[in-house]
């Protein structure tokens, strides 16, 4: 496997003063690695933009050196006891199991195994049960997508028995045999493992596909059976009068199984159709990496974006943290929503356009040099596929995520930054800095444990360019934050857009279901919309009765590739004219780091059918709007109607707005994913910059400009 020199991560993004995080690392080198301490100001590695910025911050953590050493990491999911289990068997012995296989001739994949005892199928995709004492393989070769029931029977006077049944059909039902030498009674302790078998305490031979009903056969009886339906919500699965099976990096459940007839698609209205566990060979969520250092955060350092800068030879890396207020402490005016849900959601994404020509841009602007596209052992992100063509519901920041660094490219061929997520929030970060702004950091992480609570004392809360994946939690949080009084900024697009669960033992495993429609990278199966860490219907939250709309005002309407255009002011109203103080242009925004120009990629618009009645002014629109865009799918009805009832070509735009609530809260949008990437430009003095710090004077008092 593909590994990168010298990479890290820590165990958790963010932290409060007084509070610890750990660091680990992984250096391939025989010298010492370096650590020091950095804030993050801008991480775009443009040398128009100035290239990256970086406050060295050794008063807060004095720099070290620590020996280096690799750190192995091993993906693939299964399951096994949590502790031995005791076979007895006078007569006969073997092992039964349900499988769907979904990727056939690669290599050879272990169903279950137990006591040298094991089912498999091989690289020639038939069925083999083994034994010390000898083994049988089946002729027939299984087909992909199809249910089997395998057994596999050892007579201690001497015979091996295989039997594989088709389901569906009273046809197929293959069996064979052979003679091997009489054994005496069994009486062993052994760890079953399913879905790989362990050698040397490691997992190999990984299945791709969905197995059920696990059992052990003894003298004509169940021995063990494990109903793989339950626990739906954990990594436990109870045993009949035998240990538990504990699932090893996340295989994804709530998946149909071989009784699934269509009569029912939530699972937890019948078990007995979600009885099933869908493993994969890449399947991995926590490196489980040994901790290098720990970094207590002082009282005295400033809620911000730091990094840990690991230096080996010429090799580096940069491990982003966020460093939040203490509790009930607000330090300054303006709170900053780190969206790290969807940092860790497109965490490793692959893209299908990456090309080994951007290496050049990367040298020559010493930008992040390693791409998931080239190092997919790391586990790849939630808008990837599985090796056998099944979609990655699964996300955890604990592993290296490559594109959560400063000087990541995402778009190495673009005419500009060509950044998203984490590095492109930084324009947003660095143009604060220039204001001369003081602001708060709270993430994702923090809005969901702690609600309202965390931000309510804010007179002003912003996100960054892509606040995408959300919980009910941080949703109920923002529209009540918004309702109370807040001033609350959406200065991206696709906002707000999917829902997503936390798994309730480990919270840095995050679950999507891309259900029904929307703009997907894959789609989930019919029958597996509802999600298994909390039992809820996934998909967009348009679907579940929450759109963007009745938050922010607008919601995801067009996409397009990484290009941006103007604005065009659309509003008159003297009420309005504050926010176009200073500005005598009546286009704005053709100019910008991020698709060169204000309004591009992924636009959002009002849509008076999905808010909830607002008195929204729509203060400007993206202007020129070009064919390379087009609607999402919840937005098309045929290939002639949207749901608007408008021309196409009116609702494939993006809306600037405001509008004011009840209570004295009130909204700014941009409706443009782009929109952030505009404010640096010529250094920081251009008509977007003086229009959103108009807007933040509005809450936050007088700014510079």
């Amino acid at each position: 496997m593909k590994t990168v020199p010298l990479v890290g991560y820590s165990d958790r993004l963010s932290a409060r003063p007084g509070e610890k995080i750990e660091f680990k690392i992984s250096s391939k080198s025989e010298l010492d690695y370096t650590v020091n301490l950095y804030r993050s100001i801008n991480a775009d590695p443009n040398p128009d933009i100035g290239g990256l910025v970086e406050k060295n911050c050794s008063q807060f953590f004095k720099p070290i050196e620590l020996p280096s050493r690799e750190q192995g990491f091993f993906p693939g999911s299964f399951a096994k006891t949590v502790k031995p289990l005791k076979i007895k068997a006078n007569n006969t012995v073997g092992l039964s199991c349900i499988i769907f296989p979904t990727l056939l001739v690669k290599q050879e994949q272990c169903l279950i195994s137990v006591a040298e005892l094991s089912i498999t199928i091989t690289e020639k995709g038939t069925c083999k049960f083994s034994s010390k004492w000898g083994e049988v393989e089946l002729p027939e070769r299984l087909s992909e997508r199809n249910w089997y029931k395998v057994e596999g029977i050892i007579s201690l006077s001497g015979k091996i028995v295989i039997k594989c049944e088709k389901l569906g059909t009273s046809k197929c039902l293959f069996k064979s045999s052979t003679d091997c030498p009489a054994i005496g009674p069994i009486n062993s302790i052994s760890t079953l493992t399913v879905a790989a078998e362990l050698k040397n305490n490691v997992a190999k031979g990984h299945f791709n596909g969905k197995i059920e009903a696990p059992a052990i056969l003894a003298d004509s009886s169940l021995l063990a059976k494990w109903d793989l339906s339950r626990g739906m919500k954990t990594t436990w699965i109870p045993g009949e009068n035998c240990p538990q099976l504990e699932l090893i990096n996340f295989p994804t459940r709530a998946v149909k199984s071989s009784m699934w007839d269509g009569s029912e698609m939530n699972w937890n209205h019948k078990h007995e159709h979600y009885a099933a566990v869908h493993f994969h060979e890449d399947d991995i969520y926590d490196f489980g990496w040994e901790t290098d250092f720990i970094f207590e955060i002082p009282k005295n350092m400033d809620s911000g974006i730091y990094l840990m800068r690991i230096k080996c030879e010429d090799n580096e890396d940069a491990i982003p943290f966020f460093v939040c207020p203490p509790i009930g402490e607000r330090k300054a005016e303006l709170c900053v929503l780190v969206s790290t849900f969807t940092y860790s959601i497109y965490g490793n994404h692959a893209r299908p356009d990456y090309s080994s020509s951007w290496q050049g841009r990367i040298k020559d602007w010493g930008a992040y040099p390693y791409n998931p596209a080239e190092y997919k052992g790391y586990g790849l992100s939630t808008y990837n596929y599985h090796s056998d063509g099944s979609g990655i519901c699964h996300a955890s920041s604990k592993r290296p995520l490559f594109n959560l660094r400063p000087g990541y490219i995402t778009f190495g061929n673009s005419k500009c930054s060509g950044l998203r997520h984490f590095p492109a929030d930084s324009h947003l970060i660095s143009w604060l800095h220039e204001k001369e702004i003081s602001y708060d950091i709270i993430t994702d992480n923090e809005l969901h444990n702690e609600g309202l609570d965390v931000i309510k004392d804010y007179p002003m809360v912003t996100t960054g360019t892509h606040p995408e994946y959300h919980t009910a939690e941080t949703l109920d949080a923002l529209i009540s934050y918004r309702n109370s009084g807040g001033s609350l900024n959406y200065l991206g697009g696709n906002g707000f857009y999917w829902k997503i669960a936390r798994q309730h033992q480990d919270p840095d495993i995050l679950e999507i279901r891309r259900a029904e429609d929307g703009i997907r990278a894959w789609a989930s199966e019919p029958g597996e919309y509802y999600q298994s860490f909390d039992g809820k219907y996934g998909g967009l939250w348009r679907r579940n009765g929450r759109p963007p709309q009745q938050l922010v005002g607008v919601g995801f309407t067009a996409q397009g590739t990484f290009i941006g255009m103007p604005y065009k002011r659309s509003s008159n109203k003297n009420e309005m004219n504050w926010i176009f103080e200073g500005i005598e242009e009546n286009i704005i925004g053709d100019f910008g780091f991020s698709g060169n120009g204000a309004a591009g990629f992924e636009l959002d618009r009002v849509d008076t059918m999905l808010d909830e009645g607002h008195d929204i002014q729509i203060i400007a629109q993206s202007y020129d709007t070009r064919k390379e865009f087009m609607l999402v799918p919840e937005e098309q009805l045929t290939h002639l109607t949207n749901m608007s009832g408008d021309l196409e070509d009116d609702v494939r735009r993006a809306d600037m707005i405001y509008f004011e609530v009840e209570g004295g809260g009130n909204v700014f949008s941009t409706g443009s994913i782009t929109f952030c990437g505009s404010l640096p430009w010529k250094n920081y003095k251009n008509n977007i910059s003086r229009l959103l710090t108009n807007v933040f004077s509005k809450r936050l008092g007088p700014i510079k400009y």
